[in-house]
């Protein structure tokens, strides 16, 4: 039976790491994820846990442990933080393109410059196309629940692809939350030992990320591009048994007070815990606004998506990053781009909040909603900009 416990959420993340049984661990120390690999480090010199503990030299070498050692058989970690994730960046696209289940814990923060160690969600969009599968969580249960869902997911022998756990720094990494832990039983009978359907061997030599020709490359890409695309069932049949297991049901994109609403916002990561207690003051005002809490970036969404979105007639999307020269922010120029052809589509308004940690109250979403409700066109704005 699961047990409830207060604790820090990277020290939760850690102990579900323990409990996933991983071979290697590839650490190196970041802020703010570093709470997660000190932890593990104690797991594993305390005898918890038997695994590899590397403290590599840098995270471009983390990334590269981590490829090695799972294409060797080795159910591998890792975790990152903005500029270890850009120093990294040239490895995670080889572990997308070898088809490595890696699963990386990204404590979302700012990239520099200036520099910054809080959080936003510029890190994780700077590798927006990647080829890994991502996920958003909101609060410490559900980035416990996806270490289990995202080993189960990648090493699907259908699926062989790594992903990526975002959770906001220090918003979650730092904070001391109440999550249930799951008993060994459980997680074993939901995630048994790691099986390899393809491992670097002596034995039996295979060649992995070998050079291609003009010929190929496109063929290849394709080919990962729909892998990707076809993680998607595979996706929703992890959640499902998961909550099957635990009562814990997860959706790739969450609705609050939906069924009415005419407009609509939209949150990524754990935004959307004070923008539903924004919905709901609201809704005692007597105004239809509902939320959408968008859990699976990769691979996106579309039809979730547009049924979500097509009773309303406007929809507030709150990003926290931007994309620079561009329309506003990287959702909301995605979410536009899937809602182009609908007849109706709700006009979208993009609202860039929260950059470097800045706090987002509850008042603030009540105005992002108010200001958006006065727009006329699918425009952006960058909120609470000062002088």
């Amino acid at each position: 039976m699961a047990k409830q416990v207060g604790m820090e959420v990277s020290i939760a993340a850690a102990e579900a790491v323990k409990l996933a049984n991983v071979d290697v661990i590839a650490a190196y120390p970041i802020t703010p994820q570093t709470h997660i690999v000190e932890h593990l480090s104690e797991l594993v010199a305390d005898g918890e846990l038997d695994a590899e503990f590397v403290p590599v030299e840098s995270e471009h070498s983390a990334m590269s442990l981590a490829v090695g050692s799972q294409a060797a058989g080795a159910r591998s970690f890792t975790c990152t933080s903005a500029q270890g994730l850009a120093l990294m960046s040239e490895i995670v696209f080889i572990a997308a393109s070898m088809r490595l289940p890696i699963l990386m814990i990204l404590a979302n923060r700012s990239l520099s410059s200036p520099l910054s160690i809080w959080n936003d969600h510029s890190d994780v969009m700077s590798v927006r196309d990647c080829g890994w599968i991502q996920l958003f969580t909101e609060n410490s249960q559900e980035v416990y629940d996806h270490v289990f869902i995202g080993y189960k997911v990648s090493e699907n022998h259908n699926v062989l692809l790594p992903t990526i756990i975002n959770m906001d720094g220090f918003i979650l990494t730092h904070m001391f939350e109440p999550v249930y832990i799951e008993d060994e039983s459980v997680v074993k009978q939901y995630l048994p030992d790691y099986v390899p359907k393809f491992s670097l061997h002596p034995d039996k030599p295979v060649t992995m990320g070998a050079f291609a020709m003009p010929t190929l490359f496109t063929e290849a890409k394709m080919a990962q591009n729909e892998a990707l695309k076809a993680s998607y069932p595979y996706i929703m049949e992890a959640w499902k048994q998961w909550g099957d297991l635990t009562g814990r049901y997860y959706n790739p994109i969450e609705e609050l007070h939906t069924e009415d609403a005419e407009t609509l916002l939209l949150t990524m990561g754990s935004f959307g815990e004070t923008a539903g207690e924004a919905v709901k003051a609201m809704r005692e005002q007597g105004k239809k606004v509902g939320l959408l809490k968008l859990r699976l970036w990769r691979p996106f969404p579309f039809e979730e998506l547009r049924r979500a979105v097509s009773g309303a007639s406007k929809l507030v999307v709150v990003d926290r990053a931007v994309s620079f020269g561009g329309p506003g922010g990287p959702a909301a120029s995605e979410i536009r781009s899937a809602l182009y052809d609908m007849d109706p589509r709700p006009q979208v308004h993009n609202t860039i909040a929260g950059l470097a940690g800045r706090d987002v109250t509850v008042n603030d979403f009540i105005q992002i909603v108010e200001s958006a409700e006065t727009k006329k066109t699918d425009d952006y704005e960058i909120y609470g900009v000062r002088g």
